[in-house]
């Protein structure tokens, strides 16, 4: 009987044994990501500190302890060349607002199409946008510029949103999207009751592609945000300059006036605050049921 008892106990001795094997395995990746963390957020955190300090403050210490001027830098700020700041917040506003927006409906249009309708050359088509996926944009920033030069486009609003429309990744993500959301018979009923192509686009294909269009969306609006070769290329006007080259006009001028670069942290600072807040704003759209374009239809 206590041999039964010894043979009954050494399973139980293995199961507790190897849990611990796992979670001794389960640390090493934890700990990277952790450290892949602290070093992509650590620059983040320094900036919102450095934010707070005054130019004395900045200069004089490197500390992670907050300092007692980011109302003064926000002021300073703000005032600076009759509020120019605030204009390149609205310059980056448009050129990624109605670019993203712009690009999300020529995504839909041209996802769903190479998703749902076969025609010749529909596979070509799609390689040749994966291809145009693979090409980094700054060998086609001179090109563009070269092709608006001709058209008489440049140092124009124009000449930073039209490059921005077509984005090869937002129709190949389109068409991914669409394949797998709208089912062949939806749109297959939709033809059966009488409805035209573009209708059963509209009513029934594009609410259910709606999710895969916020990502687009986000996608895009934040490529155009952050985009600084194309208009440092394009545009001379600073008044015509989105946040980021603004940001670097400044960078480039405390050079020369140390007292600027406490502008310049702090304008970058407050130019996290849009794309954070849009995010915020758009998660929702993420949790939409597929299939709730089919119902409502």
């Amino acid at each position: 009987m206590s041999s039964l008892t010894l043979h009954e106990a050494e399973p139980a001795a293995g199961t507790a044994r190897r849990p611990a094997r796992r979670r001794g395995t389960a640390l090493v990746p934890t700990v990277t990501l952790l450290l892949g963390a602290l070093y992509c957020l650590l620059p983040v955190a320094w900036v919102v500190i450095a934010s707070t300090k005054s130019g004395s403050e900045l200069f004089s210490t490197f500390t992670f302890w907050p300092g007692t001027g980011f109302t003064e830098n926000v002021s300073d700020l703000g005032t600076y060349r009759d509020g120019v700041y605030w204009q390149w917040m609205g310059n980056s506003a448009l050129y990624a607002g109605l670019g993203a927006l712009l690009s999300a409906c020529v995504s839909a249009v041209s996802g769903y199409a190479l998703a749902i309708h076969r025609f010749r050359g529909r596979e070509t088509l799609f390689n040749v946008l994966l291809a145009g996926v693979l090409m980094p944009p700054v060998i086609l920033a001179v090109p563009q510029y070269l092709l608006l030069a001709k058209a008489d486009l440049t140092d124009s609003y124009l000449s930073v949103l039209l490059p921005q429309i077509l984005s090869p990744y937002g129709v190949y993500l389109a068409r991914i999207y669409a394949a797998a959301a709208v089912p062949a018979d939806v749109v297959e009923a939709g033809r059966m009751d009488g409805a035209g192509e573009w209708r059963i686009f509209t009513r029934v294909a594009l609410p259910m592609m709606v999710p895969g269009l916020v990502t687009v969306f986000l996608f895009q609006f934040v490529a155009i945000w952050n985009n600084f070769l194309l208009p440092y290329i394009m545009l001379s006007d600073d008044e015509k300059f989105p946040i980021t080259l603004g940001l670097y006009t400044l960078l480039e001028q405390g050079a020369s006036t140390p007292a600027l670069y406490t502008l310049v942290i702090t304008g970058a600072f407050l130019a996290v605050f849009p794309l954070v807040a849009l995010f915020l704003v758009i998660q929702r759209f993420w949790s939409l049921d597929l299939l709730s374009g089919a119902v409502k239809s």
